[in-house]
């Protein structure tokens, strides 16, 4: 084969090539399937009568140890996700099935019907629940002190060098009091396996049978065990998706029936279930915040600007309704030019 200037794609293909002939490989038909914000890349191929996944994960940056493992739990909680067909950990190779074309995102984006669209998210919020039930076994700790490190890519990334703003000693002394109030008590939620993405790219529409139950769930390598409503505040304040606030209401109200029905560790009361997956809802979006401005100025991923608008915008709705993150809302209107707003304490 004639040589690229992609030395791993080469690497691939012969690799692929050396896999038994029972799988009915094509080689030949390897085309992008997509990428992340890692250093991990998808591609798909035509094997027998369908299609197959691999998935590249250089060993320099990336360990397919936690993909495998934490695979192995969400099958085992009866979940639908790709079977490992076959592994080259030490090249950072894994043959996947494939669970379908399209991405809940994808969906979305061609055009639901309401009917349609809430039946994907109903079956989502099920697995959710059922993922939540799942064991957390070899699952590192997604707790205060991880909660609290990972929003300083707030002020770093999104303040100072998207926004070029330096802070002066009273906003960091506001925005330090802020911070340590969300990480104190969301990481003292009842702890359950936290996909930390679970969210309509990485839910697969296996809506026609094909390719199992759906949703299909991709992407959960980073796993950890954490905070009960991370992954509901990840579903209803999509960063790629905007729900309007009663849409997010409904599926959250949907969500904790259904975890209360399966004795999840849920709030009796939902209004303090609503304050505490909001609460979730805003660090995980000021965490974004600092994410999607470190990709387009440290890794050259423009594209993940088009969704900062969006992310700011659930950042506020929460930020707005409870008078505690006062110093959070000052901050963002400095930022977005606008003038003070009025916050309700609840």
């Amino acid at each position: 084969m004639p040589t690229t200037a992609d030395p791993r794609l080469d690497a691939l293909r012969h690799w692929l090539r050396g896999l038994p002939a029972s799988l009915a490989l094509q080689p030949d038909t390897l085309r992008p399937a997509s990428s992340d914000a890692s250093f991990r890349r998808y591609f798909r191929l035509d094997a027998g009568s369908g299609s197959v996944v691999v998935m590249d994960a250089p060993p320099a940056h990336e360990d397919t140890g936690p993909f495998l493992h934490v695979a192995g739990l969400l099958r085992d909680a009866g979940l639908n996700v790709p079977a490992i067909l076959a592994q080259d950990p030490v090249q950072g190779f894994l043959l996947l099935s494939d669970l379908g074309p399209h991405t809940y995102y994808q969906r979305i984006q061609q055009g639901l019907d309401d009917a349609t669209l809430q039946t994907l998210y109903r079956q989502a919020l099920a697995a959710l629940v059922r993922m939540q039930q799942a064991s957390v076994q070899g699952l590192a700790p997604y707790d205060s002190d991880r909660l609290m490190a990972e929003l300083e890519l707030f002020p770093t990334w999104y303040v100072a060098r998207h926004h070029g703003v330096e802070l002066d000693a009273a906003t960091q002394e506001g925005l330090h009091g802020v911070f340590s109030l969300l990480s104190a008590s969301n990481g003292a939620q009842p702890s359950v396996l936290v996909h930390r993405d679970f969210h309509s790219p990485n839910l697969m529409a296996c809506d026609d049978g094909r390719y199992g139950p759906n949703p299909g769930i991709i992407d959960f390598q980073d796993a950890l065990a954490g905070p009960i409503t991370y992954d509901l505040a990840s579903l209803v304040t999509d960063a790629r998706t905007t729900w309007e606030e009663a849409q997010q209401l409904d599926w959250a109200i949907r969500y904790w029936e259904m975890a209360r029905a399966a004795d999840l560790p849920v709030a009796a009361d939902f209004a303090d279930f609503h304050r505490a997956y909001e609460w979730m809802s805003l660090q995980r979006n000021l965490r974004i915040l600092g994410v999607f401005a470190r990709l387009h100025h440290r890794d050259n991923k423009p594209g993940y600007l088009a969704h900062i608008p969006r992310v700011n915008t659930y950042v506020r709705q929460v930020a707005a309704r409870y008078g505690v993150f006062a110093p959070l809302l000052r901050l963002l209107d400095k930022l977005d030019d606008r003038q003070s707003t009025v916050g309700y304490t609840f």
